[in-house]
């Protein structure tokens, strides 16, 4: 089991530590190519945390994962009239090829305080772009 704590890299690489899964590839080939984006889960814990799980097979590291996750609660908080996202923790795990992320956060209407905060608009539309779903779905 691989556990990762994004809050830390966030601290160390600014706030788009988890969407490296967003970069592109090359001449035209996006990072989505060869993933298989499975089941993503939104569970709202309390006041304004919640809860993502993530299941993708194809991703070349835990930063992957993570930006999956971390597509899908930006897209949860835009449906649900909120502009933006904190992580609070994530957890990465890969078992026979298959990545999963667990992760928390919190989602406000307002800027939150602190440096690892995410614009969902602007997330949102670079997962579009790079075909990275930004809704919660059952596994396949």
């Amino acid at each position: 089991m691989i556990a990762a704590r994004l809050p830390i890299r966030a601290l160390l690489t600014g706030s788009l530590a988890g969407l490296s899964a967003c970069a592109e590839t090359g001449a035209g080939d996006v990072a989505s190519a060869g993933r298989d984006y499975r089941a993503a889960s939104v569970r709202i814990w309390q006041d304004d945390l919640v809860r993502v799980r993530t299941e993708m097979t194809g991703a070349a590291d835990e930063a992957e994962a993570a930006g999956y996750a971390r597509c899908v609660v930006a897209g949860f908080a835009l449906d649900h009239g909120m502009n933006f996202v904190r992580n609070v923790r994530t957890i990465t795990d890969k078992e026979g090829g298959v990545w999963r992320a667990d992760a928390v956060y919190s989602v406000t209407s307002a800027l939150p305080a602190g440096i690892s905060t995410i614009d969902a608009e602007v997330t949102v539309e670079e997962c579009a772009e790079r075909k990275i779903p930004t809704k919660a779905k059952t596994g396949a």
